[in-house]
């Protein structure tokens, strides 16, 4: 298993150096990958329901770094580390732009992007930017993916779809990863598993929040019906990997209908979980281990990496 954390863009406490350092110390301690998320504005007056807390409420602020750029300036601060946007709201940038943006950063990172793809749950942010309805945003989403392949992979590539068309270009560089750059899908419905089984190179789901609990258990289901739907479209289940977001709690132990929940506690509490979710068939487990605090994010990073993973 392979071990990822998620960068402090949205923390308006988080300054230019402490990121550096952050990704800088993420990559001398072995771990794989960083993700960044992508809200490009908060909307002041929001009625879409958020998925990840209870009251349905967006907790954030209205500091967000911008995904990519974020990632361009830290990939130049590393060498190893690899960048997955996560998750990239599929419709807000138009395709044929957000294709040349990865292919130039992936070849800038010698191959050290990964695009994670969602499609999104803030409507009113897809109203501000000009996107494409909200309601269509699954189909979008879906089109998008084969703009994305279609430039990366041919020499002469043309596109007729139904949000996008292309023809008559040339497309260079190329990304350095083959065939293309690796696509994650978030979400958790069943529409997300049907779209990285025919379309993804892995499932990118996030657990351990109030309202998605995605035990072990659960998750083993959803993989099962992944595999249908893989081998429905023709390919191999093993060929998608399986991204699993979680949050890492503080070392307290919280108790949620007398039950520890996962990843709070000890660190070999912890590891447990951490080889409970392997077990289930995960392959890169990210951690968040932001606080307020970057001094104490990056105490929480250290006691991750030196406390609990050699437990696992």
């Amino acid at each position: 298993m392979e071990y990822g954390l998620h960068l402090p863009v949205s923390d308006p406490g988080a300054k230019p150096e402490q990121l550096i350092r952050f990704a800088q110390r993420a990559e001398e301690l072995g771990f794989f990958c960083v993700t960044v998320p992508d809200h490009i504005v908060i909307p002041r007056n929001i009625s879409s329901p958020y998925p990840y807390t209870l009251d349905k409420r967006y907790p954030g602020a209205g500091h967000h770094l911008e995904q990519m750029t974020a990632m361009a300036f830290l990939a130049g601060a590393t060498e190893r580390l690899r960048f997955v946007a996560s998750v990239m709201i599929a419709p807000y940038r138009h395709p044929v732009v957000v294709a040349k943006m990865l292919s130039t950063l992936d070849f800038l990172s010698h191959g050290r992007v990964i695009l994670g793809l969602g499609v999104g749950w803030l409507k009113e942010e897809f109203q501000i930017v000009g996107a494409p309805r909200f309601e269509d945003r699954g189909r979008v989403t879906d089109e998008y993916i084969r703009a994305f392949k279609e430039l990366w992979t041919k020499e002469n590539p043309v596109f007729e779809g139904t949000y996008c068309n292309f023809s008559e270009l040339t497309f260079l560089p190329k990304p350095v990863q083959k065939p293309h750059i690796p696509i994650w899908i978030g979400g958790h419905s069943n529409h997300a598993l049907r779209r990285a089984a025919e379309l993804g190179d892995g499932w990118h789901p996030i657990g351990g929040v109030p309202t998605i609990a995605l035990e072990p258990e659960e998750l083993e289901r959803k993989l099962a019906t992944l595999a249908e739907y893989a081998r429905a479209a023709g390919r191999s289940p093993k060929e998608i990997r399986v991204a699993f977001k979680a949050s890492l709690y503080d070392r307290g132990t919280e108790i949620r209908a007398g039950k520890r929940r996962r990843f709070t506690g000890k660190a070999a509490e912890i590891a447990a979980d951490v080889r409970d979710y392997r077990k289930a068939g995960v392959d890169c487990l990210i951690l968040d281990v932001r606080t307020p605090d970057p001094a104490q994010t990056l105490e929480r990073l250290e006691w991750l990496a030196q406390e609990v993973l050699p437990k696992v």
